[in-house]
């Protein structure tokens, strides 16, 4: 039985739904053919990514593939309530409320376990994180399962060298169509969408401090550039750094680049980018954003004990005021700004990295005696996606013939 706020919300849910279906035509065509095939026919899925439009679309899809699909947010700030009433009136099993705390959060996830799903498709790993502890219980069926995010790999790939994964488990945020596309292109427009509803402010002219310069950070640092931003990166890679500065940005220390920004935004999947020392050296009035997975990257409880006091500014925004009368302003509390304070990535961004959660799950289903490692995409599922959506562009690409194949193949020239 769903769990959602308000029921009566269902009709501008399916409106929001049926609007990115029109803008999502690779994941169009799988469905197309789940339809006929019903490649999940008898199997259980269990979905927790950030529950908005472009999500309950990649449920639909799985479900006409004959899945039962039982649906949760992966963020208490992203999860939006008429989509998920949408959703649940659609007859997913959806578990989502904006806005619970982080009890409430689990508890969410937990009623979506209880299904004791075949495949999972986690972002951010807490779909895992439950089963190898108090869900534990409901990990008996399970195939196999997928990855979206960056954060969530790491995790992955942390409980695989101490041989603690509930099941196999497939690295998508590292295929092809999720990270050259959705990180740099998605993150990088979401962000700026995200941060220029809610301050409604110019970037123009101001100095963004972006922190990682990994996929996601490529995505902002250019965006931002192309609104007309100084931008400085900070890193902790030394090629990283260099790939930022040969691309024309400054690459400082955190240390060096606070007094200089206007506006922060964290994207490094790490802990503590922004804390105390940090605070003590920003402007006055600069916007401080994070679009990493966790609400971790900007220490804001450390924020909080160091103001005097506490100011909500506008909706998404709150305002700390320092004991020298400076006021840094943190939006979303911290958490994923493009969704707790926008819609996400574009339709047409998340077409192709739910297809290849889509096809990835399917390719589960094929598998026999996968141990319990994490694996990466097949190559196969990258290649067909791309086609599948330079084809809706109406794009056409040149193809290899015999010769050059047998030349690339070969040692011979």
């Amino acid at each position: 039985m769903s769990i959602v706020k308000d029921m009566s919300l269902a009709e501008a849910g399916r409106k929001k739904i049926e609007w990115v279906r029109s803008f999502m035509p690779a994941l169009g065509q799988i469905e197309r053919r789940f339809e006929r095939e019903k490649p999940f026919a008898g199997l259980r899925i269990a979905v927790s990514v950030h529950l908005e439009a472009k999500t309950a679309n990649l449920a639909l899809v799985l479900s006409r593939g004959g899945a039962e699909v039982f649906l949760a947010g992966s963020n208490p700030l992203s999860t939006q309530d008429d989509v998920a009433a949408g959703a649940a009136s659609l007859g997913i099993e959806t578990f989502g409320v904006r806005g619970t705390d982080e009890e409430g959060y689990k508890r969410l996830l937990a009623e979506t376990l209880k299904c004791r799903p075949h495949i999972i498709i986690d972002d951010g790993g807490d779909l895992v994180e439950l089963l190898c502890g108090e869900c534990a219980g409901y990990a008996d069926r399970l195939i196999g399962g997928c990855e979206e995010t960056t954060t969530g790999i790491l995790r992955l790939k942390a409980r695989e060298r101490e041989g603690l994964l509930p099941c196999p488990m497939v690295a998508v945020n590292d295929a092809k169509a999720k990270h050259y596309y959705d990180n740099k292109y998605g993150t990088g427009q979401s962000v700026w969408d995200g941060l220029m509803h809610t301050t409604n402010l110019v970037v123009a002219g101001k100095t963004v401090v972006v922190a990682g310069y990994g996929w996601c950070g490529k995505g902002v640092a250019m965006r931002a550039a192309g609104l007309g931003a100084c931008v400085i990166v900070t890193e902790i890679d030394p090629f990283k750094a260099l790939d930022a500065t040969m691309n024309g940005f400054r690459v400082m220390t955190m240390d060096e680049a606070a007094p200089h920004g206007d506006i922060f935004v964290t994207v490094t999947g790490c802990r503590d980018v922004i804390t105390g020392r940090h605070f003590m050296l920003m402007k006055d009035n600069a916007v401080l954003a994070n679009a990493g997975h966790f609400n971790v990257e900007i220490n804001v409880a450390a924020l909080e004990k160091m103001a005097v006091k506490r100011t909500p500014r506008r909706e998404n925004i709150e305002g700390y005021t320092l004991p020298d009368g400076r006021t840094l302003n943190v939006v979303a509390e911290g958490r994923l700004v493009n969704l707790a304070a926008g819609n996400g990535h574009p339709a047409e961004i998340m077409d192709m990295s739910f297809a290849v959660q889509a096809l990835t799950a399917e390719w589960l289903t094929r598998q026999t005696g996968l141990e319990k490692r994490l694996y990466q995409v097949p190559a196969s599922i990258d290649g067909e996606i791309g086609r599948a959506k330079l084809q809706a562009m109406g794009i056409a690409i040149d193809k290899l013939t015999p010769e050059q194949e047998n030349y690339l193949n070969g040692w011979k020239i």
